[in-house]
């Protein structure tokens, strides 16, 4: 394993900047996820817009499992989006070697919605389009994740048609690692291109494998405004990938979302 960054080496998890891509993948990230070891643009950084740690409640990757899948798959930039909490992306923006986002996928009763750099939890159950409005007054970017999928809380077409109507989206998911049919994120592509928004990707990791699954590539970028100009010249890349955790023993810590 790589030596972890100090933190005083780090970006905070709500700015972030400039500080080199990370390792080369593994042989056996490679393996599970063959784009890993297509050579990046001098620059340029792997950023995973979506994932998922012990924080969210269906999943159950703990700290030390995620940083041994951040230097597995060489992942420059993770975006810690647990169900309805942002505890954990703060936490392990410090443990991380990578560089994180703090993010929420919030429930709304419409479906999902996810924030990007925030640094206050957006409440469950608010409406989207004060979710977005709390997202925004934050500092933050307004992500929906896995659009137009039946088999996920994918945000219902109307309210997301409302909020793109009222120019309250940043960014589309275009590629979701567990999203089965690859025609949903093509219809997802289409939606972007429609309302001129920013396209996404992310592995939606619920377990530490899925890491390196789905991504986008983009120019490094300092703080939010920058990460969303550039993402517009970024390309999205990945998989799908939606495979069960193999086994081990292992204790799981109890968590909060406060």
């Amino acid at each position: 394993m790589m030596p972890r960054r100090g933190a005083d080496n780090r970006a905070c998890a709500c700015d972030v900047q400039y500080f080199g891509p990370m390792s080369t993948p593994t042989p056996e990230a490679v393996k599970r996820h063959p784009h890993l070891a297509e050579p990046l643009q001098p620059g340029w950084v792997r950023v995973d817009m979506h994932s998922h740690t012990m924080w969210s409640g269906d999943s159950t990757t703990t700290p030390e499992e995620l940083l041994d899948a951040v230097v597995a798959s060489g992942i420059d930039v993770l975006c810690i989006t647990d169900h309805n909490a942002i505890k954990g992306a703060v936490e392990m923006a410090r443990l991380l070697p990578c560089r994180v986002i703090v993010g929420e996928e919030l429930k709304t009763h419409a479906g999902e919605i996810i924030g990007l750099f925030l640094t206050e939890r957006v409440p469950i159950g608010t409406q989207p389009e004060s979710a977005a409005r709390l997202i925004r007054g934050q500092g933050g970017l307004v992500y929906i994740p896995h659009p137009f999928d039946p088999m996920r809380r994918n945000l219902a077409e109307p309210a997301m048609r409302a909020l793109a109507d009222d120019g309250l989206i940043d960014a589309i998911e275009v590629v979701n690692a567990k999203t089965s049919l690859q025609s949903l994120n093509v219809r997802a592509a289409a939606f972007a291109e429609e309302f001129d928004l920013a396209a996404g990707a992310g592995s939606d990791a619920h377990v530490p494998l899925a890491l390196g699954a789905a991504y986008v590539e983009m120019p490094d970028f300092d703080g939010s405004a920058d990460f969303l100009m550039k993402l517009r010249v970024s390309r999205a890349v990945g998989h799908h990938w939606d495979e069960h955790r193999p086994w081990t023993p292992r204790v799981v810590p109890s968590t909060s979302i406060h």
